[in-house]
């Protein structure tokens, strides 16, 4: 079914291809209608931490999206059943070696100022994700990593610089667009749908909350940070002529955005203040099931946290300190004490069994001693002194997490100190500090995530891991279609990242939903895209 939808193929086809029913596509689909008679208007009230709206490309929260994917659409759509579904773009077709894309925009789009959306807008903003000198995160994702080179250059860090190819990206018509990438890439219609590759208009400059022109049904009405944020449907241009969204209807008339930290969103829900919040987190499932009428849903996901060091920071730049934290760490006892039954536990390589290249390696395996001896050849025989980074920002459990491996560090002789600091605070920091723990949100394909966490010169590689063999085996496995071969290519890949000792990453988790009984047509995403348009208010 991926591999149809990957090749171009409709949601419809793709499904019917693997011989599901109607009513089961119907369930799938991220934008599936209510099955009773859904009511029109209304305000639908969401309790998130309300962000700043500068540049889609640079979005750093899934937040930030969640404000700004009813007003600026992707190109693409992961349902919640981790299946791509075309958006802004009708179709897409790759060549035989995955290395040209030729893409279809929808016909028929038009933006908030009565413009239809056409190839060269696409190619701008293509081309605009593509420059390094707007650091844009998008750059570490294959599609748009493959439209660059390398320079032969370094920057003031020493890593290698990049820069974009001439002639990547070809406007063939007024809807037909191609990619020539330099090197195959299996996840391009995946990469659409990431959540900082929101489609501004070729005359964006941010922030895009003084000027939220898009194609979505709905505009930016008012944002006040960590207050509230409002999107009202749009029903004129900007000229003041009739505005029809281009598909189908959402139910609801406004989406009100109101600032909730993640542990104070149940409680408002609770009291009436939202209708759904952005996430019901494993430690207040049971604060959750005493709310009257509340629905509770989840879905498996590829969300994790990764306890990670930056591999040129002092210890951490030597593999010895590094494999004796691994070692030192218990990540079922972690992951058992944390979330009980829920989530399944990870094995220090940032790949999930609900990805299809998932290679299952041997378990993780805690040693104690092996651990102690490690540091001891280390030169640190006496103990070892750290502190980890925590912002809590998916709630309290990231720094419970941290102090159960600080009491498992103390049998290895590190003395582990945590250092939290607010979650607005730590996304200022997160990648800037030698050891944090950092949330890392879905993807729909392994290669997708190890590629903007781990590859070199990535602008999301936190750990700074730079290693031309994993590069190497990684490409390899993008340019592979079929999951089964992908998948015995991965082993490699895995192997060698889990080898380099970066991370201590204890499990996988599912995504919880949370909404009020009189709320219709939620589902929870497992990378926790807020997609409201299918939702209604009885």
């Amino acid at each position: 079914m991926r591999a149809a939808a990957v090749m171009g193929m409709s949601a419809s086809g793709a499904y019917a291809r693997a011989a599901l029913s109607a009513a089961e596509l119907a369930s799938a689909s991220s934008n599936a209608r209510a099955a009773s008679s859904p009511r029109k208007g209304g305000i639908l009230r969401v309790g998130q931490m309300v962000a700043r709206m500068g540049d889609p490309a640079t979005y750093a929260w899934v937040e930030m999206s969640n404000q700004t994917r009813p007003v600026c659409e992707c190109l693409t759509v992961l349902g919640t059943d981790n299946v791509l579904r075309p958006l802004l773009l009708e179709s897409w077709t790759p060549s035989a070696d995955l290395k040209i894309w030729t893409l279809r925009v929808r016909p028929g789009v038009r933006w908030h100022n009565g413009e239809e959306l056409t190839a060269a807008h696409i190619a701008w903003n293509i081309r605009r994700w593509t420059d390094p000198k707007l650091g844009s995160s998008n750059l570490g994702l294959s599609t748009f990593a493959a439209l660059t080179e390398w320079t032969g250059e370094k920057d003031s860090h020493g890593r290698p610089q990049r820069r974009a190819i001439a002639q990547g990206v070809e406007v063939l018509d007024t809807h037909t667009l191609r990619l020539h990438l330099v090197q195959p890439v299996l996840s391009v219609p995946e990469d659409f749908s990431e959540y900082t590759t929101h489609i501004v208009h070729p005359t964006f400059r941010p922030p895009l909350s003084k000027r939220p022109l898009g194609t979505g049904p709905y505009t930016l009405a008012d944002l006040r940070v960590a207050e509230r944020c409002i999107l009202r449907r749009v029903t004129q241009t900007t000229d003041g002529a009739a505005f029809k969204y281009w598909g189908e209807d959402p139910f609801v008339d406004e989406i009100h955005f109101y600032n909730f930290e993640q542990d104070n969103q149940v409680a408002a829900l609770a009291s009436g203040s939202v209708d759904v919040i952005y996430e019901l987190n494993v430690d207040q499932l049971e604060l959750a099931e005493s709310i009257p009428g509340a629905r509770i849903t989840s879905v498996d996901s590829a969300q994790t946290i990764c306890l990670r060091m930056q591999v040129d920071a002092k210890p951490f730049d030597d593999l010895r300190v590094r494999r004796a934290i691994v070692k030192g760490a218990d990540n079922e006892a972690i992951r058992q004490l944390v979330f009980g039954r829920h989530g399944s536990v990870a094995g220090n390589f940032h790949v999930a069994p609900i990805h299809p290249e998932y290679f299952p390696l041997p378990p993780a395996a805690r040693d104690v001693p092996g651990a102690r001896q490690l540091l001891k050849d280390a030169g640190y025989a006496g103990g070892l002194d750290l502190t980890i980074t925590v912002g809590n920002n998916d709630g309290p459990w990231h720094q419970a997490i941290c102090e159960a491996l600080r009491d498992q560090l103390k049998e290895v002789g590190i003395n582990l100190q945590v250092q939290v600091v607010p979650p607005t605070k730590f996304w200022e920091v997160w990648n800037k500090v030698p050891f944090g723990a950092t949330s890392w949100s879905h993807r729909p394909l392994g290669t997708m995530v190890l590629s903007q966490a781990y590859r070199t010169g990535a602008a999301w590689n936190e750990t700074h891991f730079s290693d031309a063999e994993f590069d190497r085996a990684l490409s390899e496995a993008e340019a592979t279609l079929d999951a089964g071969q992908r998948r015995s290519k991965m082993q490699r890949v895995e192997q060698r990242l889990r080898d380099a000792a970066v991370m201590v990453q204890p499990l996988w988790r599912p995504v919880f939903g949370l909404a009020s009984e009189r709320v219709h047509g939620f589902r929870p995403h497992p990378a926790r895209h807020l997609h409201l348009a299918p939702v209604w208010l009885a």
